[in-house]
């Protein structure tokens, strides 16, 4: 199960490779329906966008809380969220030490495992501070995927020299991640199962789709959406106070969850003393309404569009000419996003 798991995160399946997008600059020329493609021509009908605007993120809010019907009018549980969230905007530290506390080895381990010259003593040290961590690279080691031997390895140093530092720094990185990011009560599991789904999808999308630092791409995929972790997290406080039936349904606070998130995640990421890249491509990423210009700020806008896409459509959620505008609006034609989506949609 583990290595059936870790092949999908990272596209290790039947030795297919993702080709970068041909029309990912943003040129719209190839943009045109694939005619002999039925599923294609069933989703997209003309290569001219809907004059209609799309609001992305309250589609993607309703796969999050499927049960929810959004109205105009904020309850008392949604305004108590608010004010937690603007003191958290203006105290992230405190956020970032009692709600959302980052392992203090994914910053340390990360950069070790990304400097050539960090010796492998150094690096076994940092790994098996983490018992559980330790024992999931053995287990990955020995599973069929990577198994090169019928001789089990039990040592971290031969693992380390199987899987390559590269490997080793995504498995490690998501795996101290999923411990952040894991949303324990029942009645929310859905949410926290759909963003950790979401995040391994940007951050997959981002490292595949960049010559660039992929590394650092792939991460910052994962952390683009830990502000709406720490404000679900506060959703969860909030729940304690709140009147018997309370939930989260108005416009208003799917609006705050996902433009004060992103804010919240640049914060967050300054706080947890990463490098000052992930905060200030955070940062521009934040900027309600307007798509960032270059860098991995953008980058990370146009993973994150494909993954809410590939979801939304997965669900039955998204009309084909709501594909079709948005396709438009990220410079992506059909051919690449349905590559894509076939990809996605097995994780």
């Amino acid at each position: 199960m583990f290595s059936k798991a870790f092949k999908k995160l990272f596209n290790i399946r039947e030795r297919v490779v993702i080709e970068k997008p041909k029309s990912f600059s943003g040129s719209m020329e190839s943009f045109q329906p694939l005619l002999n493609d039925p599923i294609a021509t069933s989703r997209v009908n003309t290569p001219s966008p809907p004059q209609v605007a799309i609001d992305l993120s309250a589609l993607f809010y309703s796969l999050l809380f499927p049960s929810t019907q959004l109205n105009g009018t904020a309850n008392e549980l949604e305004k108590s969220v608010f004010r937690r969230v603007e003191a958290a905007l203006a105290s992230p530290q405190a956020i970032a030490e009692r709600v959302l506390k980052l392992p203090a080895q994914i910053a340390s381990l990360d950069k070790k495992l990304a400097d050539e010259n960090t010796d492998i003593k150094t690096l076994l040290a940092l790994i098996e501070q983490d018992p559980v961590l330790s024992v999931e690279v053995l287990k990955l080691c020995n599973s069929p995927l990577f198994k090169r031997s019928e001789k089990e390895i039990t040592s971290l140093q031969l693992a380390l020299v199987q899987l390559g530092r590269e490997q080793v720094r995504r498995f490690v990185t998501t795996a101290m991640m999923r411990k952040v990011i894991e949303v324990k009560p029942i009645y929310f599991r859905r949410f926290g199962s759909q963003i950790w789904r979401h995040s391994m999808q940007v951050a997959y999308l981002a490292s595949e789709l960049t010559d660039e630092n992929p590394d650092s791409a792939f991460l910052l995929g994962l952390l683009h959406d830990v502000g709406k972790i720490a404000i679900f997290k506060l959703l969860l406080e909030a729940f304690k106070q709140a009147e018997p039936g309370e939930q989260p349904c108005s416009s208003l606070f799917s609006q705050v969850m996902t433009a004060k998130s992103l804010s919240l995640s640049s914060l967050l990421a300054g706080s947890w003393e990463l490098p000052t890249l992930f905060e200030s491509e955070l940062s521009r990423l934040a900027v309600v309404d307007s798509k960032p210009a270059g860098g991995l700020a953008e980058l990370i806008w146009r993973a994150n569009l494909i993954s809410e896409c590939s979801m939304l459509l997965e669900a039955n959620k998204l009309k084909p000419e709501q594909l079709g505008r948005l396709l438009f609006d990220a410079g992506l034609d059909l051919e690449t996003f349905e590559e894509l989506h076939q990809k996605l949609v097995q994780f």
